[in-house]
């Protein structure tokens, strides 16, 4: 990132008590589904200045389509606009720099929050500030896929790219569900 902007880069995804995202299928199952996560997660969006995401993630829920979004793709040679979103750009890293993406979705400074998947999360890991780990610890998904694309838990990989875990905060304690931030 260039110039005066300042930008933060920060991550958000939760996680089985296995360190998975999303079935085999890329689909997040419900036994990871939590008000309290959704909670967090959605106000912590709302705060955003862009959402960075591949084709198979999407925060949804009512505020999905007001907020401004880079959808990562290999299907277009550079910047296109998402017809289904005016908000929201198509991006392919290989066309366009980060930067060159968020001018064109009129993005100069703020929040800038990945939220997926494994590519994505895996691309970024140089650039977070921060990364938002929820756990739900009672969920298991066998066979899922990693929020990375490194071997390792979650918490190897972070570590490993130079953040440091914060306190883990409760979301809700009798579904053991918790969030710990990671700070570089």
């Amino acid at each position: 990132m260039t110039g005066s902007a300042v930008r933060r880069v920060e991550g958000y995804v939760i996680v089985s008590a296995d360190g998975m995202l999303a079935d085999s299928q890329h689909r997040m199952p419900d036994t990871i589904r939590y008000d309290a996560d959704q909670q967090f997660f959605q106000s912590s969006l709302d705060q955003a200045a862009a959402i960075v995401h591949g084709r198979h993630s999407h925060e949804g829920g009512p505020r999905a389509d007001r907020r401004k979004r880079l959808v990562l793709t290999r299907r277009i040679a550079a910047l296109a606009p998402d017809p289904d979103y005016p908000k929201a750009m198509f991006w392919n890293p290989q066309g366009a720099t980060l930067d060159e993406a968020l001018t064109a979705l009129d993005v100069a400074d703020g929040t800038i929050a990945i939220i997926g998947g494994s590519d994505v999360f895996t691309m970024f890991l140089p650039l977070y500030d921060s990364f938002h780990l929820s756990r739900a610890g009672r969920a298991h998904i066998p066979g899922g896929l990693s929020p990375f694309t490194e071997p390792g838990t979650p918490e190897d990989v972070l570590r490993r790219h130079g953040l440091k875990p914060g306190p883990r905060r409760d979301l809700d304690a009798a579904a053991d569900l918790s969030v710990t931030t990671w700070i570089r």
